[in-house]
């Protein structure tokens, strides 16, 4: 089959992957993205990167479940492709541990609540992921929380990775595959075989995929970005395994390890599109909260606090889909890193049907 000239706007984490597996299937790729590539206040960077199918399903549906289920069959394999892609890179961290959640004796109430509600949606072929745990388990599981809960559940099978190694991975392998990236480029147009810039800089190609995020709201009416914020902090003095979820009344927080003593932490999601900087309000929540988890976290370094806006259609599900000739892939909303492999898998299958 012919090679076919592809081309993306958006190199976020839906137009990056997307890149890097058709570069592999042995097409062309050009990227035009409006941001230079080491932006951190997007959306992609902006994420804890929790790989978590069983604690989403929660706040979510079937269609995002079984994307996350195939995405964690896919994940092991591409961070090993990449790896082999571009063997003097360093490694991603990547884990697969589970998912320890906890709630604090007045908060039972919302522990109990979400096991109830994620008993009821998990279809029963999952149900032996779901151990409930006493206090000497979770001590046992995660040593720094000895003492700290008396109850909470183990979601097997459950991941994580670092979003900032895995994206400077996916440039530096797009580099050593041979794609062209125009960085700091707007896009203004996007027709079934062209691009044009805002510069000017018109690129002709086969086939045109928009994964601009919410900067593809004029393409797509139902698109909305949804405001997250997140505390990246550094501290010594807590070791934990697993990513472990908080559950409480007004908020679930949740506290990735990361490595080096860091920690992404995050709980707020706001239906708002304000891009300004991390609130006060969220800031202190965010701090209590982690400080309630363990109290050396106190001493926690405060090494960034981001926002971004997160994609979501009108459903909160991501879609992969075609208007007037381009190729929409969009609306990974809080589920980005869970279900991104999924949805690059199938579209780049929809683009090899298309192939002469």
């Amino acid at each position: 089959m012919k090679p076919l000239h592809i081309g993306i706007a958006g190199a976020g984490l839906a137009g990056r992957m997307l890149a890097w597996r058709l570069l592999r299937a042995g097409h062309r790729v050009t990227l035009l993205d409006s941001r230079r590539r080491d932006a951190l206040d997007t959306a992609s960077m902006t994420a804890a990167a929790m790989l978590s199918p069983l604690a989403e399903l929660a706040v979510s549906d079937a269609v995002v479940f079984a994307m996350g289920q195939r995405s964690m069959q896919l994940w092991p394999q591409w961070v090993d492709a990449l790896h082999a892609d571009h063997p003097d890179a360093p490694p991603v961290y990547y884990r697969q541990q589970g998912t320890l959640v906890v709630a604090h004796a007045p908060d039972q109430s919302s522990l109990q609540h979400f096991t109830r509600l994620l008993q009821h949606k998990l279809p029963s072929a999952f149900a032996t992921q779901v151990q409930k745990l006493d206090a000497p388990a979770i001590a046992q599981l995660e040593p720094a929380l000895a003492g700290r809960f008396a109850n909470g559940l183990h979601l097997l099978g459950e991941g994580q990775l670092s979003n900032e190694q895995w994206m400077a991975a996916l440039s530096g392998v797009l580099d050593r595959l041979g794609a062209v990236w125009h960085e700091g480029v707007p896009v203004e147009l996007l027709e079934a075989q062209r691009m044009v810039a805002r510069n000017g800089l018109e690129v002709a190609v086969d086939i045109c995929v928009d994964a601009r995020g919410v900067g593809s709201k004029s393409a797509l009416p139902q698109l909305r970005g949804v405001r997250g914020e997140v505390l990246r902090v550094e501290c010594k003095g807590v070791q934990l395994q697993r990513p472990v979820r908080l559950m409480h009344p007004r908020y679930q927080l949740y506290v990735a390890p990361r490595p080096d003593h860091a920690f992404v932490v995050g709980a707020t999601e706001l239906e708002s599109e304000d891009t300004g900087p991390v609130t006060l309000r969220s800031m202190l929540e965010l701090g209590s909260a982690l400080y309630s988890l363990h109290p050396a976290f106190g001493e926690a370094r405060v090494e960034r606090l981001s926002a971004a806006l997160r994609p979501a259609l009108d459903n909160d599900q991501p879609a992969c889909l075609q208007r007037e000739g381009v190729w929409h892939i969009n609306g990974l909303y809080r589920h980005g890193y869970l279900c991104a492999p999924a949805l690059v898998e199938s579209l780049v299958q929809k683009i090899t049907e298309q192939q002469p």
